[in-house]
């Protein structure tokens, strides 16, 4: 090779890693990424909406980065580091574990990567973390229990499917509505330790196997009552209920909602759901790391409410964003 192309090459290899250096954007903006605890249910697909709507109007980038499951926490901690490796501006985080994810928080912090979680909590993180943008899973869980259990009249055998173990989120609904229940010494839990597991296949499965245990030789349902406590869980025993021919015959309260949920509630299969607003956790989490990477105040604990939703509510002008936000129109934009 000739000194003169040597030179050419040497230059072009110069200006190549100059570049890659520079992924985040020309004009320099502001990079956050958002890493959810999956990307299949409609709920994070809200997230994800919220974000991108206060990427536009903030004039930010943000990058949507998750695993296709929630069970998923190997790539999840992978993902967080890779972020670091990419030296974004700062990252959101709903963690698919309270303990696992704790390393790669601390990791990125130390690395000057302020974090904001969403959703659900990680354990010993409050020193390190920016602010926490979440539902009070607590109270939507206890607004659950009283609702059911005022639903029954006060008495009855009732039934709760749990979601996955080290889900912070679910846990404080699980333990609410153990709590509501406590308020009514005539309403029975029959059933509190079965898992749905983290996808909707899994829950239908647990929540198959659970009815079975309460099914009488004449096919009747020995419960009155039955809670769930995420979107996965409450699609996978609306559709239990569904096979075996129980829907609308129980009293069923849910948590989040999706088209089918709704659909199934103006059906009165589902007489009740605890209902999150995930585009505006979303939304308010990218607009709180903004501030904070701009050098303004952040309250460390953001509630983004809840709300216990019935049929008689579907069609309210004022219920009409929370339960059918525009996730495309933001979506389509990114």
């Amino acid at each position: 090779m000739s000194k003169y192309l040597a030179i050419l090459l040497m230059i072009f290899l110069l200006v190549f890693a100059a570049s890659c250096g520079q992924e985040k954007s020309d004009d320099n903006k502001i990079t956050i990424a958002v890493i959810p605890k999956g990307t299949s249910h409609v709920f994070w697909q809200s997230i994800h909406a919220g974000a991108v709507k206060a990427a536009k109007k903030l004039n930010i980038e943000v990058l949507w980065v998750g695993t296709a499951t929630e069970d998923d926490r190997q790539q999840q901690i992978m993902l967080v580091d890779n972020q670091v490796i990419n030296q974004v501006d700062g990252i959101v985080l709903a963690p698919s574990d309270d303990v696992a994810l704790l390393r790669p928080v601390k990791a990125a912090v130390s690395k000057g990567i302020p974090v904001i979680i969403i959703d659900s909590e990680l354990k010993n993180a409050d020193d390190v973390l920016t602010s926490f943008v979440a539902t009070d899973n607590y109270q939507g869980g206890f607004t659950a229990g009283t609702k059911l259990c005022e639903s029954l009249g006060g008495k009855g055998d009732v039934i709760m499917l749990r979601y996955a173990e080290g889900s912070a989120s679910t846990e404080k609904r699980e333990a609410g509505f153990m709590d509501a229940v406590k308020a009514f010494p005539e309403i029975n839990v029959v059933s509190e330790e079965q898992r749905g597991g983290a996808t909707k296949a899994s829950a239908q499965t647990a929540a198959e196997n659970l009815l079975l245990r309460f099914k009488e030789a004449d096919g009747n349902l020995t419960i009155d009552g039955i809670y769930c406590v995420n979107e996965s869980t409450t699609y996978g025993m609306l559709q239990a209920l569904r096979r075996q021919r129980f829907a609308g015959k129980v009293q069923f309260i849910g948590f989040d909602s999706a088209d089918t949920l709704l659909e199934a509630m103006r059906n009165e299969e589902i007489n009740g759901l605890i209902v999150q607003n995930p585009f505006k956790m979303g939304y308010e989490s990218a607009k709180a790391m903004v501030r904070h990477l701009k050098g303004e105040s952040v309250a460390k604990r953001i509630d983004t409410g809840v709300t216990f939703v019935t049929k008689a509510d579907l069609d309210q002008p004022e219920m009409k964003e929370l339960l059918y936000p525009d996730i495309e129109k933001w979506l389509n934009q990114r």
